[in-house]
């Protein structure tokens, strides 16, 4: 039997695409075989007819790249016709990225368009009913923190498990009587962004550079609901072990490093004295009771005995949006008692209407019996802008501003300090526990030294 000779490939001149019809062995094709043989073309040129022909995109693909469009574009659509989103999620909606910030460009791109992605917090709504009324369980709106995957594994330290994903923190507790708390008191705890240590000494950088201008320097810490209501926590959920001591070794410390007001035994009596929480069921901050308890600190700690004169009384009860219900799309609320303040026991002057935007202000009134004669910045995050109405009607001189001005403009902010003699600092507990505050950021503290150096006060 004649044994066939093997084949052998033979190179073909680089000329373009190369197809199949391109290699061919070194035996002699015919006539018919030539002429049947295809173009130096791509698969995707090929007639549609041909077996060999592909398509440069699918189907599929397509469907997926005009969905991508429709996601990223349809926010800058929906505002051109004045819809807005909503900022149902207790902080600032991401600002678009900015070109000269490189790659940062796309990777912030889909956090904009997450935040402003039209009627979200409508789509939380209806999967919050969905998920509660056909499967009778809370739905998970985070996103996990620890390992995924079908098998679960025990989280480190925290053997506290009382969730479908025991492995992750969540971002609303609901505890007893149906209350909630905020996820990230627990969170930051257990994990804090910046370490303990490392936050004290940005803090005391903070103060040195504010007291070297000449300046005083005063810190008020609001605490979280979690530290002053905490008997309405579950019995069980995801920190419970690990949250305690990193609270409790954050409170153990803080005054005594940073001379900051430490607002817990007058939250306690005042809430006493009103008998129940002055924190309300589906809210993370404090009511009007927790606001005139901090004015009145601040006021102290700047003038002592100078609210020997101050009288407070009830004017009105209005119903406040709970921010805690709406980040798991729940609508409940809370009737909040609001106070008419008289520094002087006659003349009111509390606000009336509180303050919403982040801009910063510039408060000015006479002096009379009650109200201290003193220039003083007031620089507060959500805790401190609650209680504005209040601390404004303390002082005959206050300039205001949001803490997230120290993110967008730092240096700006720091000449607003130091068109002051006094500069209160509110911060949240968890956000000085997690290292979140953002006058903690090093280029943040900077830039206000500088300021407040080129400005001292003689």
């Amino acid at each position: 039997m004649t044994r066939a000779a093997p084949h052998r490939f033979r190179l073909i001149p680089e000329r373009g695409p190369t197809t199949l019809s391109e290699v061919s062995t070194d035996r002699a094709e015919s006539p018919t075989q030539q002429a049947r043989a295809l173009p130096a073309l791509p698969e995707s040129f090929l007639p549609v007819e041909h077996a060999l022909y592909r398509p440069r995109h699918s189907a599929r693909q397509r469907t997926a790249r005009y969905a991508a469009v429709l996601y990223f574009f349809l926010p800058l659509a929906m505002l051109a016709v004045g819809l807005r989103p909503a900022e149902f999620e207790n902080r600032k909606l991401a600002e678009f990225p900015s070109i000269t910030d490189g790659w940062g460009f796309f990777t912030g791109l889909e956090k904009w368009a997450s935040d402003h992605l039209p009627l979200r917090d409508r789509a939380v709504a209806a999967a919050d009913g969905i998920s509660r009324g056909l499967f009778g369980e809370a739905p998970q709106f985070e996103r996990p923190q620890g390992p995924v995957g079908p098998v679960q594994t025990t989280p480190p330290k925290d053997p506290s498990l009382d969730r479908p994903d025991p492995t992750a923190f969540v971002q609303v507790i609901e505890g007893k009587d149906d209350w909630l708390y905020l996820g990230t008191d627990i969170r930051v705890a257990c994990e804090p962004t910046v370490p303990t240590e490392e936050m004290y000494a940005r803090l005391g950088r903070l103060k040195q550079a504010v007291e070297a201008s000449g300046r005083r320097f005063i810190l008020a810490i609001a605490p979280n609901k979690s530290t002053m209501v905490p008997e309405y926590l579950p019995s069980r959920y995801f920190g419970k072990d690990c949250a305690p001591v990193g609270r409790d070794a954050f409170w153990n410390t803080v005054v005594s490093k940073t001379g900051a007001l430490d607002l817990r035994p007058a939250l306690k009596k005042a809430a006493e004295e009103k008998g129940g929480p002055v924190y309300p069921k589906y809210d993370s901050h404090w009511t009007h009771d927790g606001s005139v308890v901090m004015a009145k600190a601040v006021a102290e700690a700047i003038d002592p005995g100078v609210t020997r004169t101050w009288e407070v009384s009830q004017v009105e009860t209005h119903e406040r949006d709970g921010d805690l219900a709406a980040l798991i799309g729940r609508k409940a609320s809370d009737r909040v008692p609001e106070y008419r303040l008289e520094p002087d026991g006659e003349q009111t002057r509390s606000l009336e209407n509180g303050v919403t935007d982040r801009d910063p202000r510039h408060f000015t009134q006479d002096q009379i019996t009650g109200v201290t004669k003193a220039k003083v910045a007031f620089v507060g995050d959500s805790f401190g802008y609650y209680s504005v109405p209040y601390v404004a009607a303390a002082f005959t001189d206050l300039r205001l501003q949001h803490a997230d001005g120290a993110v967008k403009d730092p240096a700006a902010m720091g000449r607003m300090l130091a068109e002051s003699d006094i500069i209160v600092i509110e911060a949240a507990e968890r956000n000085l526990v997690g290292g979140m505050y953002p006058l903690l950021r090093p280029e943040a503290i900077d830039a206000i030294a500088a300021e407040l150096a080129a400005r001292p006060r003689r």
